[in-house]
């Protein structure tokens, strides 16, 4: 069965937050909500669907700020790998530094830390832990589909020059994620276009001198 992920491009950062559901059921999981909460609200509304859960790749304020009214709204799960506690707990004090007003930091539900299967209803979620950008950057694998969160981006690669960030780790990450993941799979990140790992091994930067570590 062919997942369906439509694309909500929110904020002032100009996140990607994604919606993703199965054509046969209304069912939708949400993946890094990250700010206008309405704009994703009118798009579930749009397609008939009810949210069950929230998984986020990582907790940076642009990609959580829709969280909360979120779970507020449709009484709905969080889940958060355990290492973004320290970025989730300075969620507030972030967006005052940018001079965003922040929602309330929402709170978790499931904490999740091992790589593997995330059973959320009928969506069977392959979690890839990829820190670097941030201490718990996860890459969530749904179908044919990968959630890069900031680890990823087409021609780019997330920074590490924030608190918790390490380009070594980072680059760590990368190379275990083109060794456990299928290189057709279409990758979804952060910000900008949708790509390929194929595709990137292949023109990005920063991963064309990793070649020689791929399996």
């Amino acid at each position: 069965m062919s997942l369906n992920v439509e694309t909500v491009v929110t904020g002032p950062f100009q996140e990607n937050s994604f919606i993703a559901w199965y054509p046969d059921s209304s069912d939708a999981v949400l993946v890094d909500p990250g700010d206008d909460d309405h704009l994703i609200i009118q798009a579930l509304r749009d397609q008939n669907l009810t949210p069950i859960a929230i998984v986020n790749t990582h907790a940076h304020m642009d990609h959580i700020g829709a969280v909360h009214p979120l779970k507020k709204k449709y009484s709905i799960p969080f889940y958060l790998h355990k290492e973004e506690k320290f970025i989730l707990d300075t969620y507030e004090v972030t967006c005052r530094m940018f001079g965003i007003s922040p929602q309330k930091t929402p709170n978790v539900e499931y904490w999740f830390e091992h790589e593997g299967e995330l059973k959320v209803g009928d969506f069977s979620i392959n979690t890839v832990n990829t820190p670097g950008h941030t201490p718990g950057g996860t890459c969530l694998e749904i179908d044919n589909h990968l959630f890069v969160g900031d680890t990823l981006f087409r021609g780019s690669v997330g920074r590490t020059d924030l608190p918790g960030g390490d380009w070594y780790t980072l680059e760590s990450s990368l190379i275990h994620l083109a060794n456990s993941v299928d290189h057709d799979r279409i990758v979804h990140s952060g910000h900008g276009p949708d790509t390929t790992l194929g595709f990137e091994i292949k023109e990005n930067p920063f991963l064309i001198p990793l070649k020689n570590r791929l399996n």
